[in-house]
């Protein structure tokens, strides 16, 4: 059975995602901030057929607890067969505009850290000449706005980085899935009206699932954000600056 570290476990979307891994009887060590809520979704796994279920309380804007993680996962499992990377945090737009250091701070959560982790699997997999290593990035990404354009940064740089370490680790055999989910109705967008396109987190949960277990290189979530996305890349930029995306 497959052994998959989840980290940023007790997020919606990974948490849907573990889901589907649980019924397979998948080993899942889960690395979160809150030891409340991975006890209890650890729990959930359990009872839906995971194998083995751990946790690792751990802030991933701690860059020296890292390499700590990754010896912790093969401590317990022995080796490592998939990662998922599903942390992140949402900013005040405005208050980054208005600081510095509220800036750095998204940039280091959203980017940083999911560099410094990319970095390390990206090694250990290498190694391995096999292995799945998927990272949710965002829609965000792809092309600036201004309503959250320090949280798109992050996102598209961590996408520009995927799309660099799957070249590299083509020949080696191992995948590197760029996950790029649209609106999702989940506690980090509670603040945000809701609209038709938001999706729901199952929906999305059970996209990632398939998308890693079919070793797919990019996948946009739901499907249709491809399209969107694709029109919205083709706007101009001297038209593009005048909208009102919000």
């Amino acid at each position: 059975m497959s052994k998959i570290l989840i980290i940023g476990a007790t997020s919606a979307l990974a948490h849907e995602t573990a889901k589907h891994f649980a019924t397979e009887g998948a080993d899942l060590l889960l690395a979160a901030r809150s030891p409340e809520k991975m006890t209890a979704i650890a729990s959930d796994l359990k009872v839906r057929g995971a194998g083995r279920v751990e946790t690792f309380e751990f802030d991933a804007s701690d860059l020296h607890r890292h390499q700590e993680l990754f010896d912790a996962t093969f401590e317990a499992f022995g080796e490592l067969d998939m990662l998922l990377i599903a942390h992140g945090t949402l900013g005040n737009q405005k208050l980054c505009e208005e600081s510095v250091a509220e800036t750095l701070k998204e940039l280091n959560t959203n980017f940083t850290s999911v560099v410094s982790l990319l970095t390390i699997a990206a090694n250990y997999f290498e190694r391995r000449h096999r292995g799945v290593i998927a990272v949710i990035s965002s829609v965000a990404g792809d092309r600036g706005r201004k309503s959250n354009y320090v949280y798109g940064t992050a996102k598209g740089a961590v996408s520009l980085f995927a799309q660099g370490l799957r070249n590299r680790l083509a020949a080696s055999g191992v995948t590197v899935l760029t996950i790029k989910p649209g609106f999702v109705d989940t506690p980090m967008t509670a603040k945000l009206r809701k609209g038709l396109l938001f999706a729901k987190a199952n929906v999305v949960g059970e996209g990632i699932y398939r998308a890693m277990k079919q070793k797919k290189d990019i996948v946009y979530l739901p499907w249709f954000w491809a399209g969107i996305m694709l029109v919205v890349k083709s706007i101009p930029e001297r038209v593009y600056k005048r909208l009102s995306l919000g």
